[in-house]
């Protein structure tokens, strides 16, 4: 069993730690959602700030519009409850004055719909002087109305009397009235009141939403500025993380180790693979090296067969020349004798000619002088 050393330690958490800067890296490259190398990050940072303004700003339109619409529930529910209520006291109001000065016992047609009018009816006639005989019920005739003048007087007074209670009546409706539009002004004059203070309300709170608003605004450029400033510092810091684990790491560092393949020493991996070591680069040096100088040899050999081709070329057409100039040497003395003999035949022919012409001639004369003399004769 091998005891770890302090040292290997130490190598080990180097290792983890590169390889865990290794995943975090390749997390941050690979992933395409969180990936920002290759975007327009200002922009975006832009584009964000905008749609956080544009919340905010809505938010608080919302807010606004929703402390508008409370207010105007509340004062909905405040005029309702007054208007309920005013209904409420003047039913009561209504209902009072009934009870007070309109009852059933007072109206004139009261004993025709009296339920106890039977209880409280009284026999037909009780006397001479019973007021309620009437011609109808056969009790009283002409000439027997004795009580003239007492139920003359009383229908007096009962017109009188209703027409002092006609007044009265008239005079408490004017009252009631005036009372109600008593009533009536102070309460517009209090929703008037109660509608400026809402109104006053409404503006303070638009002031307080506008204030808010804008203390709104300004935190989150403050929160914005500080967050730029720390995503600044951070990218920075993850910038130069990122550079310190890309040099100290195997990719910039081309450890050839991270290459070696494990289907043997003579393969490699291809997406690892930073390249061929000195020696190996070396030995390619070597063998182009052998290469150019068996090329040179060859291009020699070459040039040496070119050359000895050239010149059993040209001396194949030197020997070719001569000859040609010999056969033109001497077909120009064949020529030369064949003129030299075609002249001394042309002579000789041109003689013959000449000879041939002087004795044709010298027939013809002979033959001439013949026939002269054979016809002198």
């Amino acid at each position: 069993m091998e005891v770890a050393q302090p040292k290997d330690l130490k190598e080990d958490f180097v290792l983890a730690k590169r390889r865990h800067a290794e995943l975090v890296r390749q997390k941050r490259i690979f992933n395409a959602r969180n990936r920002i190398i290759g975007g327009d990050t200002a922009a975006w940072d832009a584009q964000v700030c905008d749609q956080n303004i544009k919340a905010a700003t809505e938010k608080a339109r919302d807010e606004a519009f929703a402390a508008e619409m409370r207010q105007n529930d509340k004062i909905a529910c405040i005029s309702e409850n007054r208007e309920r209520r005013d209904r409420k006291n003047l039913c009561k109001a209504i209902n009072d004055f009934q009870q007070s000065f309109q009852r059933p016992e007072t109206r004139r047609e009261f004993d025709l719909s009296d339920p106890l009018a039977l209880k409280k009816d009284r026999p037909a006639r009780q006397s001479d002087y019973d007021a309620r005989n009437t011609i109808s019920g056969m009790q009283k005739f002409m000439g027997e109305d004795l009580n003239f003048h007492l139920r003359k007087k009383f229908q007096e007074e009962q017109n009188r009397e209703w027409s002092l209670q006609q007044q009265k009546e008239r005079m408490i409706g004017r009252e009631n009235q005036k009372c109600a539009e008593d009533v009536y002004l102070k309460t517009r004059l209090q929703f008037d009141e109660t509608a400026k203070h809402l109104q006053n309300l409404e503006t303070a709170t638009r002031k307080a939403v506008c204030a808010t608003v804008k203390e709104f605004n300004k935190n989150q450029a403050l929160e914005s500025a500080e967050k730029k400033i720390q995503e600044r510092k951070q990218e920075q810091e993850d910038n130069l993380a990122e550079i310190s684990n890309m040099l100290r790491g195997d990719l910039l560092s081309e450890n050839p180790q991270q290459a070696a393949s494990s289907f043997g020493p003579h393969r490699v991996v291809p997406d690892r693979w930073k390249g061929m070591s000195q020696e190996q680069l070396e030995e390619i040096r070597l063998v182009q090296r052998q290469q150019v100088q068996e090329k040179l040899r060859l291009q020699e050999e070459e040039r040496q067969r070119d050359m000895d081709w050239d010149r059993r070329r040209i001396q194949k057409a030197r020997a070719t020349l001569l000859f040609e100039q010999q056969q033109q040497r001497l077909q120009r003395g064949l020529r030369r004798a064949l003129d030299c003999s075609n002249l001394s035949l042309a002579r000789e022919q041109l003689l013959q000619k000449k000879h041939m012409k002087e004795l044709c001639t010298n027939h013809a004369t002979e033959d001439y002088f013949t026939q002269f003399n054979t016809g002198s004769r």
